[in-house]
């Protein structure tokens, strides 16, 4: 660019600071001092800025006269010329000073513009050092757009993949729960008929083997009126003890008991998956957590460990309005990895509370707990601590967003080795 003290001068302005002797050269100054020795100067002396010489010739020793002249680049003064004579020579040696200052520059800056050109394209070597600086400046500030363009297209490239696959992760669990709940209907129905009927038989079986009880009971009484021969009586006692009658009527009546028992326990199974699956229900219903709660536990049955402690802290609690089998879903989420966290002794304690128009659900544990490095990470999808194949790493996060569709929040709090606690608060609407 243009010094506006010397519009006819030009000062270049590089990438990194040039010392004196990136610019010039032994081999370009020493014919130039030797130059003005021969042209009647004593010694002629170049040194940098902090008077370190860098190149002399001649002798300055009892020289009477001295001359001395700085020269500057990019508006800083970088070194100094001193040429050194006899006496009644002063105006000569400033002469050939300025011509020497004039020559040093020259080759200074040609240096410059040198070094400089020799980095740019050929296609701008003819413009102007000013036109070069404004392309260059825009070229900067294009290339810096351009790069926080590219960065910011890749963080929204990668922001919207992740959507799509959150998306079709939900979808994907929408259908399994959908697929779920239809199987648990069908199911349901399908098991509903034939334990009908079993159960009707075994009652009818019960009164008919009450009559020929009864009948059996008469026809012993009958006989033992009847005068008869010892030998009848004895083939009829061995003969009823042979059938072991006396232990099969004692135990008729629990066979049958039992049988009932476990028709009505399958018969409050099959109603559980299908309330479970709220297959017959909308989109929103009114539901009561602590019966959903309960048939999630009846549901994963078959998960809870033989010496498992379940503890139900159950609070009346009003009813909840929402997409049951999203709750129920998310519940059964929670519910599972507590299970699962622990096999042998583990002790679970699910509470139930009303706090500021809001309910409170606590599902506690004493399992191994959440390591703090990854508490933070659980509910993000596909994070899955569990082996290659038994995890999708989506269960938390369909909770934590089935939760959050219904404004509610959910924590975790864990120590290791002291278990984990899961909070739901699920905020009542206002009428």
């Amino acid at each position: 660019m243009k010094d506006p003290a010397r519009p006819d001068t030009l000062e270049f302005v590089v990438g990194s600071e040039k010392k004196l002797r990136d610019l010039l050269n032994e081999q370009e100054v020493l014919p130039l001092l030797k130059g003005a020795v021969r042209a009647g100067a004593s010694g002629v002396m170049i040194s940098d800025a902090a008077d370190a010489v860098m190149w002399e010739h001649g002798t300055s020793v009892n020289s009477p006269l001295y001359a001395v002249q700085p020269f500057s680049l990019e508006g800083e003064t970088i070194g100094k010329i001193t040429v050194s004579g006899s006496d009644g020579n002063e105006n000569y040696l400033k002469g050939l000073l300025c011509l020497l200052t004039d020559v040093v520059q020259t080759m200074l800056h040609n240096n410059l513009k040198r070094m400089l050109t020799t980095e740019m394209h050929t296609r701008v070597v003819n413009q102007s050092y000013e036109e070069l600086l404004k392309s260059n400046s825009l070229l900067a500030v294009s290339e810096a757009k351009y790069r926080e363009l590219a960065e910011n297209l890749e963080k929204k490239v990668q922001e919207r993949t992740d959507e799509l696959k959150q998306a079709h992760a939900r979808l994907l669990q929408q259908e399994k729960i959908a697929s779920i709940g239809q199987l648990a209907a069908g199911v349901a129905h399908e098991i509903n008929n034939p334990l009908g009927f079993i159960a009707s038989n075994i009652n009818t079986l019960q009164k008919y083997i009450g009559k020929y009880r009864e009948m059996t009971e008469y026809y012993q009484s009958e006989i033992s009126r009847i005068p008869q021969t010892a030998r009848m009586q004895t083939a009829a006692e061995q003969k009823w003890k042979e059938l072991k009658l006396d232990l099969i009527s004692a135990d008729i009546d629990d066979l049958i008991r039992q049988s009932l028992q476990g028709a009505e326990r399958v018969k409050k199974i099959v109603s559980d998956l299908k309330g479970f699956s709220h297959i017959d229900e909308g989109q929103e219903a009114v539901i009561d957590i602590n019966e959903e709660i309960d048939r999630t536990l009846n549901v994963l049955t078959h998960e809870i460990p033989r010496d498992a402690e379940i503890i139900r802290d159950y609070h009346p609690l009003p009813g909840f309005v929402c997409n049951p089998a999203l709750i129920c879903q998310a519940f059964l989420n929670i519910i599972l990895n507590a299970l699962q966290a622990r096999r042998e002794g583990l002790r679970f304690v699910i509470s139930t509370d009303m706090r500021d128009n809001a309910i409170i659900v606590r599902f506690s544990d004493n399992g191994p707990g959440i390591p703090e490095l990854i508490r933070s990470r659980i509910f993000d999808p596909f994070y899955t601590t569990k082996d290659v194949g038994k995890g999708t790493g989506m269960g938390l996060t369909v909770t934590y967003e089935s939760i959050t569709a219904y404004h509610g929040t959910i924590e975790v709090e864990s120590e290791p080795g002291t278990g984990a606690t899961f909070t739901v608060r699920l905020p009542l609407r206002e009428n």
